[in-house]
């Protein structure tokens, strides 16, 4: 008796990307294909297996209960090949930090990183959000201890965040600011991707902020550590961020720093786990931070 007909691992690749992406669009970019090659496979999946696996609508595509499990199924067999695949395939470890931790604190000690492993090959990656190891390729990522790490990953603690309000010695000279109270006067400049620092600050030396504060907002800390340089206000910032400035006399931080609730943590992909470098890669981390 002749077995039955097997999907092919394209259509199954692309009904799982489409159900990752929630549009063809979307996988189709992805998988570097075009919308009509995503649309042609799934159709021709839902003919073999004699099922709907999802509907479309305006918005994008919705899995039908039967695409839900075979989609959940499809998503751990593809992240077990990866796995599989990175094991015993030499490559070099991908470190994902976000693009200030990375501007501002890696990047200035990247050198001296070679210089002790000279044979360790690293790539970077920015972000700062979850991340899907299998799918990204990531090998060892820095994270802030609120997100969410991946399934199964238990987060490494690295250092906790000393924060504080830095600004140009120009611009505090001509501020007159002298007390926490007189910040109320000034322009506080805050980051979209942290916008709660000044209010974490402000708990940690416990005082109340003014009822109103003037903010300004930038996208990054490495923007707003640019704009407070070049003496466009008070920035709350990270220690670890400004050592370089506040070391060449670039900021001033004229309250200190103090320890924040967050923590810095690093997870680790579970292909990466066993691999020498790997365990360098976090003790030299460990040892940079804590000086930091």
């Amino acid at each position: 008796m002749s077995s039955p007909p097997r999907p092919s691992l394209n259509a199954l690749r692309a009904f799982e990307m489409t159900a990752r992406k929630g549009t063809f669009s979307e996988a189709a970019d992805a998988l570097a294909v075009t919308h009509g090659a995503i649309s042609r496979h799934i159709r021709t999946l839902e003919d073999l297996l004699g099922v709907v696996l999802l509907t479309r609508n305006a918005h994008g595509t919705k899995l039908t209960p039967e695409g839900a499990r075979l989609a959940a199924g499809l998503s751990r067999a593809f992240a077990l090949i990866q796995e599989s695949i990175d094991e015993v395939r030499p490559r070099s470890l991908e470190l994902s930090c976000s693009a200030s931790i990375m501007m501002q604190w890696l990047l200035p000690r990247l050198a001296r990183l070679h210089s002790n492993f000279p044979t360790m090959e690293l790539g970077l990656r920015t972000g700062h959000g979850p991340i899907d190891f299998a799918q990204e390729g990531v090998s060892v990522a820095i994270r802030l201890d609120s997100i969410e790490p991946p399934p199964g990953i238990v987060p490494i603690p690295l250092t906790n965040e000393w924060i504080g309000a830095i600004c140009s010695p120009d611009y505090l000279a001509a501020s007159g600011v002298r007390e926490v109270s007189d910040l109320s006067r000034e322009r506080l400049l805050a980051t979209k991707t942290r916008p709660h620092v000044w209010a974490e600050w402000y708990s940690s030396i416990q005082q109340a902020p003014a009822e109103s504060l003037e903010m300004e907002f930038f996208e990054h800390f490495y923007l707003l550590i640019q704009a407070a340089k070049v003496g466009l206000g008070f920035a709350c910032v990270p220690r670890m961020l400004v050592q370089a400035e506040l070391e060449s006399g670039a900021l001033v931080a004229p309250f200190g720093f103090i320890k924040g609730p967050a923590k810095l943590v690093l997870w680790i992909s579970p292909s990466a786990q066993m691999r020498p470098d790997t365990a360098e890669l976090e003790k030299w981390i460990r040892e940079e931070m804590a000086d930091s």
